[in-house]
């Protein structure tokens, strides 16, 4: 009998260690053929189901040898990344210094000069005042804002003709744009972190608050989308700027693991996760796991609440090399793995009868003799 135990455990060992010692052992001159071995891709076609090990060929295992660490460059994550609640953005502004295809018109806080060939008592300088009214001689009160140089040179040309044959005015701008000067002092960090900008959070109503334009709808946009959105608001305001949107940080993305693993808990997502990866992040499972029935719960994008059932048991004991169960895991996902229908036999003994019947009744000086039972 022992013996025979031997025997069959030899032939279990040579069986498991065969296709590892006949890649060792492989005679090869090639440098480059001995990073070949023999695995299962999953995009193998097969007639039905997933690839097996029985569909083993010769991969390419090592194609960068000691940089396989750094690995390929794969593809991207997403195609195009969409802002969500809790981004944090940084904005930068610059002055685009293009010539406007409009004249310009004076805004509160420009300051001019009006200035008379007929009568230098006329000249003075002045800052529009916020009701957008300049103080002249003889005039008072006269509206500037909103004007170009041509309409108030020629308004006060007219209005002057009640006092002087010719009045000669000259309109001279001496400090404009105001409004955009008071915006790039409202965002100015040349004395902090340096550059002109600003930064802001995505908020859970899924906007972002700037000077001048207030809220902006961000949830959901690229950051290019953004950009345009925020240009078109400051054009209406204000022209001559410039915003770029740069994505500082991304809101944490997290993920519930939790039943019969080492450390249940939450975990971050701090790249593209399998199913698996997500039960190692826990620690592995315990024994009695069940896990050919690990649950995974999901929230769509309205919020909905879905679940689907994985065997993971196959892959986790090596037994299938490309599972269709090892699906990515989404932010907010709750990773289940349940007891085994043993685990759930032995949890009901124990409330029952060690906590539950014994707890109540201890049934003490009842003995049950298993002799007396036998002779029946």
């Amino acid at each position: 009998m022992r013996t025979y135990k031997l025997t069959l455990c030899s032939l279990i060992v040579a069986c498991a260690t065969s296709s590892a010692w006949a890649q060792m052992m492989a005679p090869s001159c090639n440098p480059q053929e001995r990073q070949v071995l023999v695995g299962v891709d999953s995009t193998d076609p097969v007639c039905e189901g997933e690839p097996h090990w029985n569909a083993r060929r010769p991969i390419p295992w090592q194609v960068f040898a000691q940089g396989e660490y750094v690995g390929p460059a794969r593809t991207a994550h997403v195609p195009e990344y969409r802002l969500r609640v809790g981004d944090d953005l940084d904005f930068v502004y610059r002055l685009t210094r293009q010539q406007t295809t409009s004249p310009y018109r004076f805004e509160v806080g420009d300051k001019v000069r009006i200035e008379s060939l007929t009568d230098p008592d006329i000249n003075r300088e002045q800052d529009i005042q916020p009701d957008g009214t300049i103080t002249l001689l003889l005039l008072n009160q006269v509206h500037a804002a909103r004007r170009t140089v041509d309409e108030l040179r020629t308004y006060l040309e007219e209005e002057y003709k009640q006092y002087y044959k010719v009045p000669a005015i000259t309109v001279t701008p001496l400090k404009v744009s105001t409004k955009l000067e008071d915006l790039r002092a409202s965002v100015d960090s040349r004395y902090g972190t340096g550059g002109q900008g600003r930064s802001s959070r995505v908020t859970p109503e899924g906007t972002i608050q700037l000077p001048l334009i207030g809220n902006v709808p961000a949830q959901g946009l690229t950051l290019d989308e953004l950009k345009r959105e925020i240009d078109q608001r400051y054009a209406q305001e204000i022209e001559g700027i410039e915003i770029t949107p740069v994505l500082i940080d991304r809101a944490p993305r997290y993920i519930y693991v939790l039943g019969e693993v080492p450390n249940p808990g939450r975990y971050e997502l701090t790249g593209p996760t399998t199913a698996i990866q997500s039960i190692a992040m826990a620690g592995g499972w315990n024994v009695g796991a069940n896990l050919r029935e690990v649950v995974v719960f999901r929230r769509a994008e309205d919020w909905r609440l879905m679940a689907t059932k994985l065997d993971l048991k196959g892959a986790l004991y090596g037994k299938r090399p490309a599972p269709s169960d090892e699906l990515w895991i989404r932010d907010a996902d709750i990773v289940i793995v349940p007891k085994s229908p043993v685990l759930w036999a032995d949890e009901f003994i124990e409330l029952v009868f060690t906590r539950g019947i014994y707890g109540v009744v201890p049934f003490q000086g009842v003995n049950i003799s298993v002799n007396r039972l036998s002779n029946f």
